[in-house]
């Protein structure tokens, strides 16, 4: 009886603490969405009581966290970009919101972040040294050692980068990232206006003789130029926003001006990429244009040579670098017999 009596105390003990643990959560949880609804991009800011609270050891979270580290101060550090990454993590926030809204991902996993001179003791406990840094906190007892932190040669510093990194370490989908237009449907109503009532007379000022328009040789540079940005990535660069060139995380004394991964591309490496191929195309136009007015054929086959063998080298360097960052290797093969 005795024993009985002790296995009926130790499960109502039980029970009582399940349950005591079910009302803190349910509480836990109406106020993070409290919290999350006041927040203009869904992103809890924490501090040091905050952050006890919520992520608490003492009863086993049913959601998961997933901390953006800040300092305002380090704001102007062009080279960080952490206000624009602060503002990719919002994005990535709202899009988690959004696509999870009355499905299996509500209320399971919350964006917030921290700031250095608000929760210094977070900034401790987690041992964080250097910014950015994003970390997932997941379900359960809140310990900090099974945190993982979101590693820059894995994940770009980007909205779409920190969707990625929350759906490999969560299982819930981001969904699709909406960026806010560049400008507003006023101004770009504005905008529309005065170029209709410039039009006509920017036309009859470019259409006069004399004008820039009619020189080829601005035609030639124009060419150049958008031929130079298409084959850059530089629309990728504006649309991602990609640096040029990023600080070295093993070394701050250093930078990183060609990322090893096929997960992000920064500025100067599409531009390095593009300076080739542009060699290319300007020998090729070379070759079509001009080689064959040079009256000399041996002039003629020193220039065939000299630009096959420099735009040979050309495309050499870019397959090379793009086996050095993706991983794939591209054979040359000489075939068996000629179909």
């Amino acid at each position: 009886m005795g024993v009985r009596v002790v296995a009926m105390v130790v499960a109502m003990v039980v029970a009582m603490v399940g349950l005591v643990g079910a009302d803190v959560n349910e509480d836990r949880v109406a106020e993070l969405v409290h919290l999350q609804s006041q927040s203009k991009d869904g992103v809890v800011r924490m501090d040091d009581k905050k952050f006890r609270r919520f992520a608490s050891p003492d009863v086993p979270r049913p959601y998961a966290l997933i901390i953006f580290f800040d300092a305002e101060q380090l704001w102007g550090q062009q080279e960080l970009r952490l206000e624009e990454f602060r503002r990719e993590f919002g994005l990535a926030a709202t899009a988690y919101i959004r696509h999870n809204q009355g499905g299996s991902g509500e209320r399971k996993v919350f964006f917030c972040d921290v700031e250095f001179r608000e929760a210094q003791g977070i900034f401790r406990l987690f041992d964080v040294q250097t910014l950015p840094h994003v970390r997932h906190m997941p379900p359960g007892s809140g310990d900090h050692q099974a945190s993982v932190d979101m590693k820059a040669n894995e994940s770009p510093r980007t909205a779409e980068g920190i969707a990625g990194f929350v759906t490999a370490r969560t299982g819930y989908e981001c969904g699709d990232i909406e960026r806010p237009p560049l400008m507003s449907r006023d101004r770009v109503l504005v905008l529309l206006g005065l170029f209709l009532v410039a039009a006509p007379f920017v036309g009859k000022k470019l259409a006069a003789p004399g004008s820039p328009l009619r020189d080829s040789r601005i035609w030639m540079a124009g060419a150049l130029a958008i031929y130079f940005f298409s084959v850059s990535g530089g629309m990728h660069n504006i649309i991602r926003k990609m640096p040029l060139f990023m600080q070295d995380r093993n070394d701050p004394q250093k930078l990183v001006f060609f990322y090893h991964g096929s997960g992000m591309q920064l500025g100067t490496e599409g531009f390095v990429v593009g300076f080739l191929y542009t060699i290319v195309g300007l020998f090729l136009g070379f070759i079509t244009h001009i080689a064959p007015n040079v009256t000399s054929k041996n002039a003629q086959r020193i220039i065939m040579i000299f630009a096959i063998t420099i735009s040979f080298i050309a495309v050499r360097k870019v397959i090379s670098l793009d086996n050095w960052k993706t991983g794939y290797r591209i054979h040359a093969f000489w075939p068996s017999r000629w179909m």
